[in-house]
């Protein structure tokens, strides 16, 4: 190859690599510190992973973090309802199925847009879910929905194994804990965080 060709290839492939994360293009900027609500979703929508807490059967009620792959649906489509595909061999449906109380963790520092600072620092977004962890009606339309969001973003999970019983669940949120900026956690509802007002960013304040 000639080394102009080379360069010209290297050049491609790093862009690529600053401009997507894990095959999905980061086609959305962060939104502004100011409107939580859209940052929450943004945050939601561009991760693919998080820790989903579960309380633990087998460990007399202490939390368990496991790291599950999510979405909330298609790309800069979401609804940002997380939506799970899980199995009941694995301790975190098990738990969901007894006791449903669980939190979703995602963080900004995967999607490479924190730069070199410390994934704990106030600047560098975090986002923790609270609510209950249920399995979406089977058959029904928000199965298709999940499905659908979950196959879109991770394709693998079409070929897990059958007998493992795979079930799509979903995080019906009651609490949402969000720092983005100095200054603590942003006061933000449900109800602000599913409909969020993208024009005005001291609506969600």
């Amino acid at each position: 190859m000639k080394p102009v060709s080379f360069l010209l290839c290297l050049i491609f492939l790093v862009v690529g690599f600053r401009e997507s994360v894990q095959g999905r293009p980061l086609s959305v900027s962060k939104p502004d510190p100011r409107n939580a609500a859209a940052t929450a979703r943004w945050l939601v929508a561009q991760n693919s992973w998080g820790v989903l807490n579960t309380i633990s059967s087998e460990l007399g009620g202490a939390p368990f973090g496991n790291v599950v792959s999510f979405s909330d649906g298609s790309p800069n489509e979401g609804r940002g309802i997380p939506y799970f595909y899980l199995t009941a061999l694995d301790p975190t449906a098990k738990n969901a199925l007894k006791d449903g109380r669980a939190s979703l963790t995602v963080s900004e520092y995967p999607l490479g847009t924190c730069g070199k600072i410390d994934p704990e620092n106030p600047t560098c977004a975090k986002l923790t879910l609270t609510g209950k962890l249920k399995i979406v009606e089977e058959k029904s339309d928000e199965a298709q929905y999940a499905k659908s969001a979950l196959f879109t973003k991770h394709p693998e999970m079409k070929t897990w194994p059958k007998s493992h019983k795979f079930q799509f669940f979903k995080l019906e949120i009651e609490n949402i804990f969000l720092i983005d900026w100095f200054g603590g956690p942003k006061p933000l509802t449900p109800e602000q965080y599913l409909h969020p007002k993208t024009n005005n960013p001291d609506s969600v304040q």
